[in-house]
């Protein structure tokens, strides 16, 4: 099932962060490919304006989708009747634990230098771990190093491939806003907030669950991308 759908048909508030939410915007130019320029606009990041302020993001036609809400030890994933879906608590060492509304533990998200793993519950288990390469692309890998998702820093934000090289999803940002666009360059979500462009790509990491992506979203801000 499409998860970025399954945010939206749910209409979902989202509010993300303790930590970083600010970033520099870009204007949208013409061309699509990666260049010096691409790997500037897309990681460069400023400090958060206010550590509680909600980040919102947008549907298309303008309606809210969700928001990520920060709490004193890390963030909530609320649904449009403020009900929680999940709870991201972040420990000393910058650690993310995962849970549902009911309070179980589903995972973690650990970051370690310029990559995040995502783990299991036990943490025995290394499902997915991301990472930022040298030249301001990302990779998303299974924790057997199999490749899941490109993430290309482009001159307009990043684009989502498969590792076939397929196009997914489009970040764009363009004149203080950042969206996220699927293949036919259709607006799923947006975003006027200040907010690293790298953390809305996890919402467009269909292979993983929803309580996955909203977390990797937040460890992504959380760092600035970096």
């Amino acid at each position: 099932m499409n998860m970025v759908r399954y945010f939206l048909t749910g209409s979902l508030v989202v509010l993300l962060s303790v930590g970083t939410w600010g970033c520099n915007q870009a204007v949208d130019p013409p061309t699509a490919s990666s260049s010096p320029q691409a790997t500037t606009v897309a990681t460069a990041s400023q400090p958060a304006t206010s550590a509680s302020e909600s980040i919102k993001f947008k549907q298309e036609n303008g309606t809210e989708a969700f928001v990520l809400k920060p709490m004193p030890d890390g963030a909530k994933l609320v649904n449009a009747a403020n009900q929680e879906l999940a709870r991201f608590n972040v420990d000393g060492q910058q650690k993310i634990k995962i849970k549902n509304a009911a309070d179980q533990v589903l995972g973690y998200v650990v970051p370690q230098g310029n990559y995040w793993k995502l783990e299991n519950a036990d943490q025995s288990q290394e499902l997915y771990v991301m990472r930022r390469q040298a030249d301001g692309d990302y990779k998303l890998e299974t924790g057997k190093n199999q490749p899941v998702y490109r993430i290309k820093a482009r001159d307009y934000g990043f684009e989502i491939e498969t590792p076939q090289k397929q196009s997914l999803y489009k970040v764009k940002v363009k004149e203080g806003k950042i969206s996220l666009r699927n293949a036919n360059d259709q607006t799923v979500l947006s975003t006027k907030s200040d907010l690293a462009p790298i953390a809305i790509a996890p919402f467009g990491f269909d292979q993983l669950s929803q309580e996955q992506r909203a977390a990797l979203a937040y460890a992504l801000n959380r760092a600035g991308g970096q």
